[in-house]
């Protein structure tokens, strides 16, 4: 079963930085595509970045493009997501997920494994 933790949330000013990270255990990390999502309250799940297994290419959300950089360490089994120039816009329950031999997406329903999320919360 894989187990993916997600760390790194908390309180920042507009214009901010923070890295998220995710943790994943009982599995070799380079085998799988890693996502974030975010949801805000009210909100769907929305779409933030990738990292693929094939060859380790990413891809991005409209909305956080240019700001956010998403990386990956298969020896530490960690994916990262830095966050930059915050805006109060980016205030949302950040998830990491997961999905093995497959390139991923930009609905949750391309992946297969969800971490229990960790709270970003920008403020103005």
């Amino acid at each position: 079963q894989v187990q993916l933790v997600e760390s790194g949330g908390g309180l920042v000013q507009a214009g901010g930085s923070l890295r998220l990270a995710c943790a994943i255990s009982g599995r070799t990390l380079s085998l799988y595509t890693v996502g974030w999502f975010r949801q805000a309250p009210g909100k769907e799940r929305e779409f933030v970045a990738a990292t693929t297994w094939s060859g380790g290419s990413t891809y991005y959300g409209d909305s956080v493009k240019g700001r956010y950089s998403i990386s990956r360490d298969n020896a530490r089994n960690t994916v990262y997501l830095q966050m930059n120039s915050l805006k109060p816009e980016d205030t949302a329950v950040y998830y990491c997920a997961a999905v093995r031999n497959s390139d991923g997406g930009v609905y949750p329903g391309d992946y297969s494994f969800w971490g229990q999320g960790t709270q970003v919360t920008v403020s103005s």
